[in-house]
C-alpha cells in the first residue's frame, strides 16, 4: 500500500464536456456512484435512502451562499473585481471585509473605488497582515446589505457563463440558513423536500453544522510535495445538538454520514481542536485517522485539489482513482453542478 504522496498522484485527465455548466432539471436528478464495494455500481441520487439504513444520521452544511462578487472601477477608469471572502465585523456594523481582488494594476492603500450600485470601497491594506493573501476594504454602505442589492452569484471558475436567476436559485441548498459563503456545499445540492422526507421515512436523522466555504476551496495546489501547502481558513460551528445527535447515532450502531467534504471537515476539526476553534485550515491527506465521519457523500473534484487528497485519505487513493476512471468512462457529470458518490471510510478510526 502506497503511504508517500505527491502532487501528480491526484492528477487525472478529464474531458472538458463532463464539467457540468448547469444543474439537472431536477435537484434529485443526477446520478449516483456508489463507490462503498470494491467494485463502482451506477445508481440514480433518488435511490440514496435505499442506500441508508434506519438510524444512520445524515450530516448537513447549512451555510448560505451570498452574492459576494462585486464589481466596480478605480479612479482612473480600470475595472475590477471584489469578491468578498468574508465580513471583518459582527454583522456588518463597520463594514469592513477581506476580499478576492481581480484588477490589471493593484491600487495603493487609501485608493477609493466606485462600486456598481453607487457605494465606494476604501482599500485599507492587505488581510490579516501586510503580507496577507487577501485585502482589507471599508464599504460606505453594510456589506449584506450590498450583497444582496448589487451582488452576483460567486460561481466557480469553472462554470463559464454569467449567473442567472436560475443560479441563484440553484446554487444554493434548500436548508441554507447562515449567510456567508462564497461556494456551495455542493453535495447538498441535490436534495430537495421530496427527498428529505423520504429520508425521513426510512428513519435516517438529520443534523447540521456551518462552515462557510472560502474561495479557497478553488485554490490549486502548487507544491508537488503535498505537505508544503498551506490551506486557507475557513470559519465553522457545531452545535451541541449535532454533537448529541452524533453520540446517540454511535450508541445505536448507527452510521454518521457527511454530506460534503465541507461538513467532513467541520466535523474532524471539532473532534480534533476542541469546542475553542471556529476557524480551521484542518488539511486532510492520506494518512489521516478520521475520528466522526463513517460514509461520505460527496461530487466530483478538480483534479490536484486538496479535495481529492480528502476523498483519498477517506476511502483509499487507489480506490478513489479507479472510481473517477470509472465516472470518467461513464460520463458522469463533475463538480459542483455535477453528479455525486457515496463513500465509506476505509481509513481506521483511531
Amino acid at each position: 500500500m502506497k503511504t508517500h504522496f505527491s502532487l501528480a498522484d491526484f492528477d487525472f485527465d478529464l474531458p472538458p464536456q463532463l464539467i457540468a455548466q448547469h444543474p439537472a432539471a431536477q435537484r434529485s436528478g443526477s446520478r449516483l456512484l456508489d463507490g462503498r464495494a470494491p467494485l463502482a455500481v451506477d445508481s440514480q441520487f433518488t435511490q440514496l435512502p435505499e442506500l441508508l439504513l434506519p438510524g444512520d444520521l445524515l450530516v448537513f452544511n447549512d451555510t448560505k451562499v451570498v452574492k459576494a462578487r462585486l464589481y466596480g472601477q478605480k479612479s482612473s477608469g480600470g475595472r475590477l473585481e471584489l469578491l468578498i471572502e468574508r465580513v471583518l465585523s459582527p454583522h456588518g456594523q463597520d463594514n469592513e471585509v477581506a476580499v478576492h481582488m481581480k484588477v490589471s494594476k493593484k491600487p495603493k492603500p487609501g485608493a477609493v473605488m466606485l462600486m456598481d450600485g453607487g457605494f465606494s470601497a476604501t482599500l485599507i491594506g492587505r488581510w490579516p497582515n501586510p503580507e496577507g493573501p487577501l485585502y482589507h476594504f471599508k464599504l460606505s454602505q453594510d456589506p449584506y446589505e450590498v450583497m444582496e442589492s448589487h451582488g452576483h452569484v460567486p460561481l466557480p471558475p469553472y462554470i463559464t457563463h454569467s449567473d442567472s436567476a436560475d443560479d441563484e436559485q440553484r446554487y444554493q441548498t434548500v436548508f441554507a440558513r447562515a449567510p456567508g459563503a462564497v461556494a456551495a456545499p455542493t453535495a447538498a445540492l441535490h436534495f430537495d423536500a421530496d427527498m428529505l422526507t423520504k429520508l425521513a421515512a426510512r428513519g435516517v436523522q438529520t443534523a447540521s453544522v456551518t462552515l462557510h466555504v472560502g474561495a479557497g476551496t478553488f485554490q490549486p495546489v502548487k507544491a508537488e510535495n503535498i505537505a508544503e501547502h498551506v490551506m486557507h481558513f475557513e470559519r465553522f460551528e457545531v452545535p451541541s445538538a449535532t454533537l448529541e445527535a452524533i453520540a446517540a447515532c454511535k450508541a445505536r450502531g448507527g452510521r454518521v454520514v457527511a454530506v460534503g467534504t465541507t461538513t467532513v471537515r467541520a466535523l474532524e476539526s471539532r473532534a480534533k481542536f476542541g469546542p475553542d476553534c471556529n476557524d480551521t485550515n484542518i488539511f486532510i491527506t492520506p494518512g489521516y485517522s478520521f475520528a466522526v465521519v463513517d460514509m461520505l457523500l460527496t461530487n466530483f473534484h478538480l483534479p490536484k485539489s486538496t479535495l481529492m487528497m480528502l476523498v483519498s485519505a477517506f476511502a483509499g487513493h487507489a480506490h478513489i482513482m479507479a472510481l473517477y476512471h470509472h465516472a470518467i468512462a461513464q460520463s458522469y457529470r463533475f463538480f459542483s453542478y455535477g453528479d455525486a458518490m457515496l463513500l465509506a471510510r476505509t481509513a481506521p478510526a483511531p
